[in-house]
């Protein structure tokens, strides 16, 4: 038997303030370095010997998968860090304020923006502090690359071919990933064959490890560590 566990970081100072973040560099809040410092004590207690470790190129990914790393007594010369991995890029909503969008644009249509398959934001503008082109953390992706918004199909089309090429195989040594709600989201989205309507109902909370157990390749169960705070799975 070999085990993917996902992650997605603790709460950052951004969730806490609920503010779109998308590509922006925040750090963890006081409360998401707790959850991050308990996902590392339950992942202890599965005593699994892991083979690579995954994460993104944002430091509040980063910040959990070290705060983990040393819960578990591990070194981290075993860490990747991938672009590829980020949260999904929230175009012009990138810091607006959740709740102050909701009672300009309506309800329905920011939860459409949220959730929705293949709809995204306005682009940011290039312009932008924000824009993940004026941040040196991403000065060697290709500007090409570089997003100025993103649908969860985008994020799709990205961590999948990532995962395809680089994690799949890797697996059977056993693999973490501590990466973001929609990153994840794709992942899980690819892994359990959700189709584009179940993926909106998909929910991940934030420092509490999924743990998927594989046996010849294929997922036989998924379970969230944390069973006070785990959300429904849809399949399991």
């Amino acid at each position: 038997m070999s085990h993917l566990i996902l992650v997605r970081h603790g709460q950052s100072v951004w969730n806490l303030e609920n503010r779109f973040t998308g590509w922006v560099d925040v750090e963890l809040s006081k409360n998401g370095r707790e959850e991050a410092s308990k996902a590392g004590k339950l992942i202890k207690n599965l005593k699994i010997d892991f083979g690579m470790f995954y994460t993104s190129y944002l430091k509040r990914a980063n910040e959990t998968l070290n705060i983990i790393l040393k819960e578990i007594n591990v070194e981290n010369n075993q860490v990747v860090k991938a672009w590829e991995l980020n949260e999904r890029h929230y175009g012009n909503l990138t810091g607006l304020n959740k709740d102050e969008m909701k009672k300009k644009l309506s309800e329905e249509k920011v939860h459409q923006l949220r959730r929705s398959w293949d709809i995204p934001p306005e682009k940011l503008d290039k312009d932008s502090p924000y824009h993940p082109l004026n941040n040196i953390i991403y000065k060697d992706i290709p500007k090409n690359l570089i997003p100025d918004t993103e649908s969860l199909k985008d994020t799709y089309d990205r961590v999948i071919p990532y995962y395809k090429s680089y994690i799949m195989d890797n697996i059977k040594n056993n693999v973490l990933i501590s990466a973001h709600g929609n990153s994840i989201r794709a992942l899980c989205k690819f892994l359990f064959n959700l189709d584009n309507k179940d993926i909106s109902k998909l929910e991940i909370p934030t420092g509490n490890p999924l743990i998927l157990k594989f046996e010849n390749g294929k997922i036989i169960s998924a379970n969230y560590l944390d069973k006070e705070r785990s959300k429904n799975l849809i399949i399991f």
